[in-house]
């Protein structure tokens, strides 16, 4: 077994077991909406109020008719919700315009649709079962540390642990390498925890 992927199961035995914002949806497009609320915000603000978001929508067409002053009313708590309402307002009226209200699954649709970049296009995609690996501060932080890359730039790193990691481990990456950022959260706890998993050969 290669060095990476023992550093990488130790860490997934270490990992926190919380609910992240992409988990543990019903419908794809609701795993779609709840990750784009859930940029530079944590988990446990953005599943509740994706939470009312989707109870008082409960379908794309729905939210496509959403007034954009109630959709700002209802994600209020999530950090840059003014630019994100708007987004997903947005979001949802080409998804239903354009792809009759299912979430494509391919990546240049998804990177096309208001709101949604490259981390969330791959964080979607990993979430519905497909082999990709979504970047986020947690996932680059980690991976720098124990250089399985030496890049800061999100496109470079998910190259990198591509190159490092066998396909079927690819969807787990963000999810254990985020669960692990968020349980330790004092920096001098995760580095000697991530200077001991450094040592696995």
């Amino acid at each position: 077994m290669k060095k990476e992927v023992k550093q990488f199961n130790k860490i997934k035995s270490l990992r926190g077991k919380m609910r992240l914002a992409a988990e543990s949806w019903d419908k794809p497009w609701k795993i779609l909406i709840s990750t784009i609320m859930s940029a530079r915000t944590r988990d446990e603000t953005t599943i509740p109020t994706a939470e009312k978001l989707f109870l008082k929508y409960t379908s794309i067409k729905k939210l496509s008719n959403a007034k954009l002053s109630d959709i700002k009313k209802i994600i209020k708590p999530v950090n840059f919700y003014k630019n994100k309402s708007r987004n997903i307002l947005s979001c949802a009226r080409v998804l239903d315009k354009d792809y009759n209200g299912i979430v494509p699954t391919d990546f240049n649709k998804l990177i096309n649709l208001p709101g949604v970049g490259r981390k969330t296009a791959n964080v979607f995609l990993s979430e519905i079962g497909k082999d990709e690996i979504g970047i986020d501060t947690h996932v680059s932080y980690i991976s720098n540390y124990l250089d399985w890359t030496n890049s800061k730039k999100q496109e470079k790193v998910e190259q990198d642990l591509k190159k490092l990691f066998p396909k079927k481990y690819w969807k787990n990456i963000n999810p254990v390498l985020v669960k692990f950022g968020k349980k330790y959260t004092s920096r001098k706890e995760k580095n000697e925890l991530l200077d001991e998993i450094k040592l696995i050969n």
